[in-house]
């Protein structure tokens, strides 16, 4: 069974691109046998034309296979096309020899000398504009049209063509041939730039997974690593002295175990939910340079309200709890790691709206959606990839803080996702009240008791 056919809309621009600059050469073609072709078989009163006319739709057909076969060779697709290389070589020289024997000795028949000469800066142009799709260098491509320019120089000494008509003949060559190698050139270097670019931006989101990977071996050895030792080295000590008789200094020994082993349980856990050591303002800063570096324009707006905070100041999430920015900084991670991954955005917009005693809301926002059928493949931030990961894994973070995440396409081929995060209202300060010394000297009791700790 073949691959089925994506519609336009459901191709990526790098494929766009590479479609639009194919039929641009295959146009080259059409306008030599429409245009050229035609017009020369009806201004050649002759048997002469006919064949004139044969010639060119041959070499129109040839060029526009070495064009695409050439171009898939460009990027690196196939080998290069050496014999369909040779065989424009061997029809554009033929269709120059043919035009230049057909110049009129004379300049009186002006019609005939155009019509000549249109076809001669044809075959020359449009055959060195295949070629040059078949070699990577700039000098080799010059060299292609001045090897061509004197190629029609030298065949109209031979023929005896008049010097007059060879330098007509030569200038127009050398004009038509510098620029469609240039064009056919540039064409091609955009093409490979623009699929190599493609190619930078998908390895630019594999490596940020991968780097998310790594930080989280990091954290897992930083978290065991130490932990196990301990736990192995009190554990030996615990043995001996079991041996030896002392029951009770094994007993504590292992009772210390038993809490480091309950305190690497909770450090796991926090690992795991990624609750540990995750800012608000350090992942927002580094969506924006992944971003900017893969060239999707990232705009941050923040917006505080209460606590001194000014409306666009940098410092609104300052005000938040560790757990709040904790859970609002992973869903920044996740949606800028999506843009990056799917879709084809060019903008991303972040927006953070702190309302102190209300809510913190997360926004963000980006275009390139797919069409509506493709969402569950391409989708955009904060498409869910696997059960537990994406969209799941964030509403259980945010869940815990009685948050809410939304996440859907929205007017204007955009996708949206939104974080709100309710915050507690600041409680009233009570009127200050003389202390008695025994409440004075009672100390506070430390948050996080040890029945905290055994029931987390």
């Amino acid at each position: 069974m073949g691959r089925a056919k994506v519609p336009w809309s459901g191709k990526s621009n790098p494929a766009k691109v590479e479609i639009y600059t194919r039929w641009s050469f295959h146009l080259f073609a059409v306008v030599e046998v429409g245009v050229i072709g035609l017009t020369a078989g009806a201004r050649t009163n002759s048997p002469i034309g006919g064949w004139l006319l044969l010639l060119i739709c041959v070499h129109a057909i040839v060029i526009a296979t070495t064009s695409s076969y050439a171009l898939s060779w460009a990027l690196g697709r196939r080998a290069r096309p050496v014999r369909l290389l040779g065989a424009t070589v061997v029809v554009t020289a033929a269709g120059c020899v043919a035009a230049v024997a057909l110049l009129p000795e004379n300049s009186e028949n002006v019609e005939v000398a155009q019509t000549v000469g249109s076809v001669l800066v044809t075959f020359a142009g449009f055959g060195v504009a295949a070629l040059v799709i078949g070699v990577r260098r700039v000098r080799s491509m010059l060299l292609i049209a001045l090897a061509t320019a004197v190629f029609v120089a030298l065949t109209g000494l031979v023929l005896g063509v008049p010097l007059r008509g060879i330098f007509g003949a030569v200038l127009g060559v050398v004009i038509a041939t510098l620029a469609l190698a240039f064009t056919s050139g540039f064409s091609v270097w955009l093409v490979r730039s623009v699929w190599e670019l493609d190619s930078a931006r998908e390895l630019q989101a594999r490596l940020a997974v991968a780097e998310e990977r790594l930080r989280f071996g990091r954290d897992m050895h930083d978290v065991m690593g130490r932990n196990l030792a301990v736990i192995a080295l009190k554990s030996e000590l615990a043995e001996q002295l079991a041996r030896r008789g002392g029951t009770e200094q094994a007993a504590e020994q292992m009772a210390e175990v038993q809490r480091i082993a309950q305190e690497s349980q909770r450090e796991v856990r926090a690992v795991v939910r990624g609750y540990r050591e995750v800012d608000l303002h350090t992942e927002l800063e580094g969506a924006r340079g992944v971003l900017k570096a893969a060239g999707i324009k990232f705009r941050l707006d923040l917006t505080g309200a209460g606590a001194g905070v000014e409306t666009g100041s940098e410092d609104a999430a300052v005000g938040l709890a560790p757990e709040v920015q904790s859970a609002l900084g992973w869903v920044v991670r996740e949606a800028a790691t999506n843009v990056l991954r799917h879709g084809d955005a060019r903008q991303c917009t972040v927006r953070l709206t702190v309302r102190e005693g209300h809510d913190a809301v997360l926004v963000v926002e980006n275009d390139g959606l797919p069409e509506q059928g493709a969402l569950a493949r391409a989708g955009a931030a904060g498409t869910p990839r696997t059960a537990g990961a994406g969209l799941a894994g964030l509403r259980e973070r945010l869940d815990t803080l009685g948050g809410t995440l939304d996440a859907g396409p929205v007017a204007g081929a955009r996708f949206r996702l939104t974080a709100r995060v309710p915050l507690p209202a600041e409680p009233p300060v009570p009127a200050a009240r003389p202390m008695s010394p025994k409440t004075a000297a009672q100390p506070a009791v430390a948050q996080g008791s040890v029945s905290d700790e055994v029931s987390a």
